[in-house]
């Protein structure tokens, strides 16, 4: 059973996310503030955290930072009345993996959260290995490695950079990457995959302005290079 926790500073909010959650068998934490969220997940295995922006407490934003150091593995969703695009590129590029606007129905949410488990799940054994070994991906241990280090990545961006690279020199839309990462009930902007590019490229490139793995094709999407 699967591990999630509720950071959410509405209790009835979070009791009904709560309830709707656990009818599909996740097991579910919640807690109205930022600093027991942190406690929580220092002690127990969370797969997702779903994390309020406000709370009474400390900024949601800051508890994402310290849940993000403390694992690179676990998906965050950000859940927020914070609509304004820049408020999304900052989620995203503190380490959040979806940035959802309230209101969100439970529904929807459930729906988000099935996906993401079923996504997880399908995975299977496959290492790719780039650029005479310096760049190997496995997504068996959802590992990336370059030039023998540790590249630490979201789940997300893990997600772009494997799809991109397992279709190695074919163009993505950003359609088609948003199809194969999150699904066809995503209801977000195409701009995620622009952050989140952004983000990766930051990690992997030795110049990000004359990347060599990940390339813009323009006025259609991107393709992993030619490598």
């Amino acid at each position: 059973m699967d591990n999630i926790l509720i950071i959410e500073d509405g209790k009835a909010v979070a009791e009904i996310m709560k309830a709707y959650l656990e009818k599909e068998g996740y097991n579910v934490f919640i807690t109205d503030k930022g600093l027991s969220g942190i406690e929580l997940f220092s002690k127990e295995d969370f797969k997702l955290v779903i994390l309020d922006l406000m709370l009474p407490d400390i900024e949601g934003e800051e508890v994402c930072k310290v849940i993000r150091k403390m694992s690179d593995e676990v998906y965050i969703f950000m859940l927020t009345a914070k609509v304004a695009l820049s408020d999304k590129i900052e989620g995203l590029n503190i380490g959040a993996d979806e940035y959802l606007t309230k209101p969100l129905s439970p529904r929807e949410l459930t729906a988000r959260v099935n996906a993401l488990f079923r996504r997880v799940v399908n995975e299977i054994n496959d290492i790719l290995i780039f650029d005479d070994g310096k760049l190997e991906i496995d997504k068996s241990s959802r590992l990336v490695k370059l030039n023998g280090k540790i590249v630490v990545l979201t789940p997300n961006e893990f997600d772009i950079l494997y799809v991109l690279a397992k279709n190695k020199k074919c163009v993505l839309t950003r359609e088609q990457l948003i199809e194969k990462v999150f699904g066809l009930g995503f209801y977000g902007s195409d701009r995620t995959i622009d952050v989140h590019i952004k983000n990766i490229r930051k990690k992997i490139e030795v110049d990000t302005k004359s990347p060599k793995y990940i390339i813009t094709v323009t006025k259609l999407g991107y393709k992993f290079g030619n490598i």
